[in-house]
């Protein structure tokens, strides 16, 4: 008899630490996002640093999360505006053995005023994290 009260109270007990497990889970996947997303600011930054001589950052912002608005996923978003005195193509050309431009989630790009504008967006570690929904 004291089985079958063990495995009812198991059975009764298990849903309730399947959520917690859960729980957990997606708590270590929304700090390892952030980890990667820190990591890969200050490795853009440091990049930057190396390859441009004469560089002035100016702003760095970080982001992780949905950054599109678009499905249920999680982005690691960096973008650093700068002042130099190397054109675009220069830019470009020196960054290229870090990074692969597309235009779309890597790009730099000239600002109105006359800084430039390094955009990095690459998918998190745990991409279909609850901070993507």
């Amino acid at each position: 008899m004291k089985w079958l009260k063990r495995t009812g109270l198991i059975i009764l007990c298990l849903p309730f630490l399947l959520i917690i497990i859960f729980i957990l889970y997606e708590i270590l996947g929304m700090s390892i996002n952030h980890l990667a997303t820190k990591q890969q600011t200050e490795q853009l930054q440091t990049n930057l640093e190396n390859e441009i001589s004469d560089i002035e950052i100016k702003d760095v912002y970080s982001e992780t999360g949905n950054t599109s608005g678009t499905g249920n996923h999680v982005d690691c978003l960096t973008s650093i505006t700068f002042s130099t005195q190397m054109q675009e193509s220069e830019i470009k050309n020196s960054m290229s053995k870090h990074y692969t431009f597309d235009d779309w989630s890597c790009f730099v790009t000239k600002t109105d005023d006359g800084d430039y504008l390094f955009y990095l967006n690459t998918s998190a570690p745990f991409a279909d994290n609850i901070e993507g929904h």
